[in-house]
């Protein structure tokens, strides 16, 4: 596979990296992924993998749709423009190198493997929040209080799936009628991007996601990231979560 990105080297899925091929793995489905990733020593690794179709991996693929613009260090860029090693500006006023950009395509008769896209119309959150209307996928969350959790949590913000704000009129559930290829990216750090003027989270796969994966499992999942070497790696998460049922989990 010819890369885009300068000094890259391809990287085929190493035999260990594929899915399983045992009676438990007939119950799942199996998608290909796209990967792109930053080492310590600069090089850029590329490649593909095959990965099932379980909720920790999907949302490791699923946060940004095609065509969705985030704020770089010189101006919006479309997400599927970006390099590993651009830098992104990020909710505290900063700016961040990414590490790692993960896609895949998603078909809308993934039963129950796709929710529906989330799209939110032009300053549903007040004046350009967004500056236009802003589609995500199942992964994405805001860092956006809603209103029943403040007198929880004060003025701290915390990351809430975007699905929660749905309210059939200014944010809604939109369901593509053709497969519909999403990203999602992280950063040298846990962070929040800015895509619209709206405050995204970067990829995380929380505390402990491994302990229900059998040992092949992992090594499938550690895989999909080559430019760390343990889950570890991803570092502290940098602001809580809320879920859709209100739980807070700790950062």
């Amino acid at each position: 596979m010819k890369s885009k990105f300068p000094n890259a080297t391809g990287s085929a899925s190493p035999r260990s990296a594929d899915v399983p091929s045992d009676p438990a793995q007939n119950t799942l489905g199996v998608r290909i992924a796209d990967i792109a990733a930053l080492r310590a020593d600069g090089s850029i690794v590329i490649g593909q993998r095959k990965i099932p179709s379980l909720p920790l991996f999907d949302e490791a693929f699923s946060a940004f749709a095609h065509g969705t613009n985030l704020q770089s260090d010189k101006g919006p860029i479309a997400i599927e423009d970006l390099q590993p090693g651009d830098r992104l500006l990020t909710a505290d006023g900063g700016s961040s190198e990414i590490s790692w950009i993960g896609s895949s395509t998603f078909m809308p008769s993934d039963k129950g493997n796709f929710t529906p896209l989330t799209r939110i119309m032009a300053d549903s959150f007040g004046v350009s929040r967004p500056d236009s209307f802003l589609s995500l996928g199942p992964a994405a969350r805001l860092l956006q209080t809603p209103a029943h959790l403040r007198s929880e949590v004060g003025e701290k913000r915390v990351f809430t799936p975007a699905r929660a704000f749905v309210d059939g009129v200014n944010v809604i559930e939109v369901t593509p009628p053709t497969p519909i290829r999403m990203f999602h990216l992280c950063l040298q750090r846990h962070a929040a991007v800015i895509a619209g003027g709206l405050e995204i989270e970067t990829y995380h796969p929380g505390a402990n996601p491994l302990r229900l994966l059998s040992h092949t499992l992992r090594t499938v999942f550690m895989s999909v990231f080559p430019q760390i070497s343990h889950v570890s790696d991803f570092g502290p998460m940098n602001y809580a979560r809320a879920s859709v049922e209100d739980d807070l989990t700790a950062a």
